[in-house]
């Protein structure tokens, strides 16, 4: 079976743990990292290499444009994977 590999990033921690409790209930989805910050979902996305990036829009403790900046930057550089 092929699974899903999913990098969450968002500024808050409870965030990134709850929803990645819910993804690994999947069978076909393994969480392969988490982000707190815009700059630190991009690093991830060149490390880990995810199928898809769940990604906070808004970041409030970051720069407010942070997360849609990251989005362009990973869809510029990782064609391939799914933001």
């Amino acid at each position: 079976m092929t699974q899903i590999r999913v990098l969450i990033a968002d500024d808050m921690a409870l965030h990134r743990e709850l929803l990645g409790k819910l993804l690994e209930r999947q069978p076909d989805i393994v969480v392969v990292g988490e982000a707190g910050s815009p700059d630190e979902a991009v690093a991830a996305t060149a490390e880990l290499s995810p199928d898809v990036v769940l990604m906070d829009l808004r970041m409030p403790r970051h720069d407010p444009q942070g997360g849609i900046q990251a989005i362009r930057q990973i869809v510029a550089r990782y064609p391939q994977v799914k933001v």
